[in-house]
């Protein structure tokens, strides 16, 4: 009964919204005033926070890091270029490009200086707090790329016009409110010749492999959440999550219309995620 009772409220609520003629979007499975999604999405965040990477590691069986590590090569970071990682949370993305910059910079004549900088970017605190730990504990602030944490909105990003030789998002964009928003203002931050480069929950592509990878979704991930982290909800949102975020060649079509030119993608894993890149020519 109470299931029932739950399921009619949420109903008479989204009525209530259509009629009232308020903007809905989705938060998993649910329909949500969009002014409401940045507030749900943050809550989640806010709960899983601590317990991030360990998910990340059981959750993917360590694979997640397969296909970091593949984003990167695409980044192909350097020094002296500048770098945006948005919804950078707990460092993954953004230790990766400072390792690759590092290793770079072994080549380089001794004393030599990278001039590089790469902002991390996180419209949740708690993530960003996490990523700011793992900083310290990592590199005890003794790297070549200048590294600076921001607080912000990847639909409202607080840099100039042509700022950065590299976009980089991991896992982060299906959960904007207005993703065709976030990638204009990832066009708007890139320079001339700027990368692009988008990590995300993608479509799997053989249809027994999908039906096996939805049961495992949507029946192993939130238990894990439940036993590691004491959270059910939160992983029942990110495994919907990824059912609402469109397929490979959908999102590359809205990276288009952004203004990316040369626009591409890898499926990974058949089709588990896949990385998305486009580039801003002028």
């Amino acid at each position: 009964m109470r299931s029932s009772v739950r399921k009619l409220s949420s109903h008479a609520r989204q009525l209530r919204m259509c009629s009232s003629g308020a903007k809905t979007t989705h938060f998993g499975n649910r329909t949500v005033g969009e002014d409401e999604k940045e507030h749900l999405v943050g809550g989640v965040f806010k709960s899983v926070a601590g317990n991030y990477d360990v998910m990340n590691d059981l959750m993917s069986a360590g694979i997640h890091r397969c296909w970091k590590d593949r984003m990167i090569s695409l980044l192909d970071p350097q020094p002296g270029k500048q770098y945006l990682d948005v919804a950078g949370g707990t460092g993954d993305i953004s230790f990766r490009i400072i390792d690759a910059i590092n290793q770079s910079m072994l080549k380089k004549p001794p004393n030599s200086t990278s001039d590089s900088k790469l902002v991390i970017s996180d419209i949740n605190a708690s993530m960003l707090e996490e990523g700011k730990k793992r900083f310290h504990a990592k590199y005890h602030n003794l790297t070549s790329t200048d590294v600076e944490f921001v607080e912000a909105n990847a639909e409202k990003l607080p840099f100039d016009d042509n700022s950065f030789d590299g976009y980089t998002i991991a896992f982060g964009i299906r959960n904007v409110t207005h993703i065709d928003v976030a990638l204009t203002e990832a066009f708007r931050v890139l320079k001339p010749g700027g990368h692009l480069l988008v990590l995300e929950f993608s479509k799997v592509e053989n249809p027994l492999l999908e039906t096996l990878y939805d049961t495992y979704s949507y029946n192993v991930i939130p238990a894990i959440g439940h036993v590691v982290a004491g959270d059910w909800n939160s992983y029942q949102y990110l495994v919907e999550s990824i059912r609402k975020f469109p397929p490979q060649e959908q999102f590359a079509t809205m990276i288009r219309e952004a203004g990316f030119k040369g626009v591409s993608y890898e499926s990974q894993t058949f089709g588990v995620t896949a990385i998305h890149s486009g580039w801003k020519i002028a």
